[in-house]
């Protein structure tokens, strides 16, 4: 009888998991973070140093059976270290831009605290470009809109998020392709759920 009663039980619990794990979810917050990045040029025009920039915006996150879509929008700044290979004319790059990432993922935990692997395309918007040396490039060269991936894990508790990613940019940023030129970063942030 205990035997039967106690498979009965976990039976019960059984379904009850997998039906609240079959359940749709849905949560949409704020967000801000830091971002570490440099551009890399294809040959030997110039070295890039990492500099640091921030991020700004919302995420939100549809989930069903352990897997969720999480898209963000958020205005990023960018920032690299910039030294000419011939010459010693150094200076900075920053590139602020609109960013929307489509991130895939998975989430391991119960209740309010879990972890995350999510990845996905990430879309930029140019909105402004500053250089504080001429002649490592023209302004007018960099395309308005680009392309990377971004990967990570991340970690839930209760209403707050924390995240760490990685984003390669897939895009040459300069319109002139003698001059190839990609955005590579590492970013922290944090997140809080407000729905």
């Amino acid at each position: 009888m205990k035997k039967s009663l106690l498979t009965l039980i976990c039976f019960i619990a059984a379904i009850s998991f997998a039906q609240a794990q079959l359940l749709p979810s849905f949560k949409l917050g704020i967000k801000g973070g830091l971002g570490f990045s440099n551009l890399r040029t294809e040959g030997k025009y110039f070295n890039s140093d990492t500099k640091t920039g921030f991020q700004l915006g919302l995420w939100g996150r549809i989930g069903v059976a352990g897997f969720h879509i999480q898209p963000e929008a958020y205005y990023a700044s960018k920032k690299a270290g910039i030294k000419l290979t011939e010459g010693n004319e150094s200076g900075d790059v920053t590139f602020k831009s609109l960013d929307v990432p489509l991130l895939l993922g998975t989430r391991i935990g119960l209740g309010p605290v879990g972890f995350r692997l999510q990845a996905g395309p990430v879309f930029s918007f140019a909105q402004k470009e500053k250089l504080t040396i001429s002649n490592v490039t023209n302004f007018d060269d960099y395309k308005k809109t680009s392309t990377g991936i971004i990967g990570g894990i991340g970690a839930d508790i209760s209403k707050f998020t924390i995240d760490l990613r990685y984003e390669h940019g897939l895009s040459n940023l300069n319109a002139n392709s003698s001059n190839d030129q990609k955005l590579k970063m590492w970013t922290v942030g944090v997140g809080i759920a407000i729905l």
